[in-house]
Parts: C-alpha cells; structure tokens; sequence
C-alpha cells in the first residue's frame, strides 16, 4: 500500500454555505469571496506537484478546481459529490430542528437522502483509488463528505465526521506518520 499524502480542500464559499444551508444536489457556483480565496489557492498549491487530481462533480468544487489552476487536470470523481441531504437540502439545522427538536445530522441522517453508512463507503472509495495512486493526491469537494473522509482515512467510524470543522477555501492534508495515516493539517486557511 502506498504511502502518499492527500490534500483536500473545500469548495469556494457560496450563498447557502455562507447562510449555513445544507447544500449537497443543489448546483450553484462560489460568490465573489469564495473566487477570492478560490483564485489564492493558486499560489499556494502551485509549487506542488499531484500525481492525479480529483474534483467533486459539482460546479462549486470544479469552479474552485479551475480558479487554483487545475481546470486541465482535474478528474471528476462522483464519490466526492457532497452528502446528499435529501429532503433537507437548502435547509438551515434551525429549520430542520424547528420540525424535528432533537435531530442530529450526524446521528439521525438527513430525511430521505444518504445514510452516514452509504457516504462513509463512498469516500472509502475515494481512500482505496488514493492508495493506488502513484505520488501525492489533490480533491476538491465539500465540508460533510470531508470530515467523513477525514474520519475513514484515520480508521473512525463516520458519524465521527462531526468533530472536524472545515471552512470553505481552505487546505488539509491527511498523510501518514510510521506506516499509521494521520491528520497533518486540518482547515488552514489560504493566507
């Protein structure tokens, strides 16, 4: 098994990630800020050298993708796709707990979309063809699917997801430490 670093970064900010609307299916592009720090990510991630690139298929992650200077390079990878929440998508958690008090995403599932289960296996996908990639990994997607994939990479449960925080635009990097998988760096900011 290879032992090669991912470095994941979060989408651009958008209007329903600013609001704190879940957005998974929802296909809208970053604002003016999330270009900002979208267009910063260039020079940071540009002396780097990735083996492969992936994108979530949404427009958010590919804009993001394309504005770091990765728009030739970038694969789609449909398992990067955010949580797909369903009935609640374009929600804010007040809302859905308006309706349901003691609901919990990471504990009840949002109504009617993808189980913690069925997006922990598909970012265990993602882990698996990392693994099988010669040299260091870029993904773009989006907060919940990251800190699933955060969880899985470090061997966790999924529903664990909940203890990592990620802004958008910014870097992590999930590597490994004396043949274990570690977090080396979690939601640092671009600047």
């Amino acid at each position: 098994m290879r032992q090669n670093r991912l470095t994941v970064i979060r989408h651009g900010q958008t209007e329903w990630s600013d609001a704190g609307r879940h957005t998974s299916v929802t296909d809208i592009d970053i604002t003016g800020v999330g270009i900002e720090g979208a267009t910063a990510l260039r020079q940071k991630l540009g002396a780097q050298s990735y083996a492969q690139v992936l994108v979530s298929p949404r427009l958010r992650a590919r804009h993001t993708a394309d504005l770091a200077g990765f728009h030739d390079r970038a694969v789609v990878e449909p398992d990067l796709a955010e949580w797909n929440y369903g009935n609640d998508e374009g929600r804010t958690t007040a809302e859905i707990t308006a309706d349901r008090p003691d609901w919990n995403l990471w504990t009840d599932d949002p109504m009617g979309g993808e189980t913690n289960g069925e997006v922990a296996a598909r970012v265990d996908r993602v882990i698996d063809r990392v693994a099988n990639i010669d040299g260091e990994v870029l993904a773009f997607a989006h907060g919940h699917v990251l800190d699933i994939l955060a969880a899985r990479w470090l061997g966790l449960d999924g529903r664990l997801g909940r203890l990592f925080k990620l802004d958008p635009t910014t870097i992590s990097i999930l590597s490994w430490h004396h043949g274990r998988r570690v977090l080396e760096r979690w939601n640092s900011p671009v600047d």
